[in-house]
């Protein structure tokens, strides 16, 4: 069966919910701003030490800091808009202006924030070149003009190419060298195909590694855990996947496992193929871990097999692992869609896991903290499952939707699913599980 695009006439966006709580800005800079005579002096400092500039709470708490982020602007610069990962409201975008110290270059924005943030962020300069402030179409504008910060050498590649986006954190939370390859440490091999599918009716790229073989062993182990991972095409080529893996087997977090990572393509086909597809949950159960199970001996038991997503791609792992928990027995997703579709009705898939007998699936779930539209349908699923009897894991994290805190979250979901000493999922009543039929296709 092939689906078609999401119900027709709904968004293809989240709900265009406001932010219900004001985004903790502070009135006065984390940091003493210089006169006209000190400017020079001042961006010195700044480019020795980086940015954003972290201070003390000025209401004292040690769980806190000001967060002051910094531009240097010229000479035509109307106005600076920095925005980063979810602190902000796309329907109230003035609330992200900077403010101009007077006699300067130096542009300001200042948050409270917990010790514990952590984000990507970018700038939107208007340096007169385009429409007026406050004219119609002035914001839709102000955001094409986008910056990463000059004054930050920590980057991130951004989803969809373009130039990589600026990234902060407070404290040092997590160690970022579980995604760089470390020197001495045993590389697996990644191989890129095209598999061709009935249910896609296309030819679909996709990324196979493989991980080293044990030391001493050169056969290998017999059979390997499988970790299947939706938008592919950014989390190798990008991100590199890989290295994680490797390092992740390097220290005895995990088994020696196989990744299969799935090319998205583009916007539109993720919409079809990402928004609860029976078709595309069938070419990855039924044609791609088959292809690859052709390829390298991958294990058949679906407690040692993951399926990954984030955002939409994380909806889509969800419903793929309940129409096929024989092949898929493990969940991990940050920032999973679930309110998907925005239109009739709304949280669909919820609904079906709460009318539906429990599947022999173990879900493993991490959400920003700053995620006001995801969160609430979050909260929900995470309570379907608990009265559903699931075993699932669920946290919290202070940030966005944001690939900064996925990569942590990716490397903690898969130790909590595949680490020594994690027990086997349950596995009844797989018999009893009916299928899970998308949601009409009707008009809004």
């Amino acid at each position: 069966m092939f689906a078609s695009a999401p119900p027709e006439g709904a968004p293809l966006h989240p709900p265009r919910t406001p932010r219900p709580d004001a985004v903790p800005l502070l009135a006065a800079p984390g940091v003493e701003l210089p006169g006209p005579e000190g400017a020079e002096e001042f961006w010195a400092r700044m480019r020795e030490r980086g940015t954003p500039l972290i201070a003390p709470d000025p209401q004292g708490s040690p769980d806190h800091a000001a967060v002051t982020f910094l531009w240097r602007g010229t000479e035509a610069t109307r106005a600076v808009q920095v925005m980063p990962n979810k602190l902000g409201d796309p329907r109230a975008p003035e609330g992200n202006l900077m403010t101009h110290h007077p006699g300067t270059d130096i542009w300001h924005w200042t948050l409270r924030l917990r010790r514990d943030w952590r984000g990507t962020y970018d700038f939107h300069v208007d340096e007169g070149d385009g429409p007026e402030a406050g004219a119609p179409g002035y914001w839709q504008w102000l955001r094409t003009r986008r910056h990463r910060d000059p004054l930050n050498a920590r980057l991130l590649p951004r989803r969809w190419g373009g130039e990589a986006v600026s990234w902060a954190e407070i404290g040092e939370l997590r160690s970022v060298s579980d995604w760089e390859p470390r020197p001495g440490t045993p590389r697996g091999r990644v191989t890129e195909h095209g598999v061709l599918s009935e249910h896609l009716r296309e030819e679909r790229r996709v990324w196979l590694y493989e991980p080293p073989a044990p030391a001493g062993d050169s056969a290998g182990p017999a059979e390997l855990p499988v970790l299947v991972v939706l938008d592919g095409e950014h989390w190798q080529p990008e991100l590199g996947l890989a290295n994680l893996l490797d390092n992740l087997v390097a220290d005895g977090r995990i088994p020696p496992t196989a990744a299969i990572l799935v090319d998205s393509v583009d916007s539109g086909s993720r919409w079809r193929d990402l928004a609860c597809s029976p078709a595309h949950a069938a070419f990855l159960a039924q044609e791609l871990i088959p292809w690859a199970a052709r390829r390298l001996p991958l294990t058949d038991d679906p407690a040692r097999t993951v399926i990954a997503g984030q955002s939409l791609g994380g909806l889509a792992a969800t419903y793929t692992a309940l129409t096929a928990p024989h092949r898929f027995g493990n969940v991990l997703v940050q920032s999973a869609s679930y309110w998907w579709p925005d239109g009739p009705e709304p949280e669909w898939l919820t609904g079906r896991i709460a009318a539906a007998p429990r599947r022999p699936v173990r879900f493993r779930l991490s959400f920003g903290e700053q995620e006001w539209v995801a969160l609430p349908a979050a909260r929900r699923l995470r309570d379907t499952l608990a009265r559903a009897g699931y075993d699932h894991h669920y946290r919290e994290f202070n940030g966005g939707h944001d690939y900064l805190w996925w990569r942590t979250e990716m490397a903690d979901g898969l130790t909590g699913l595949l680490g020594p000493g994690v027990r086997p999922v349950r596995r009844s009543p797989i018999r009893t599980a009916g299928p899970l039929t998308p949601p009409p296709r009707t008009p809004r």
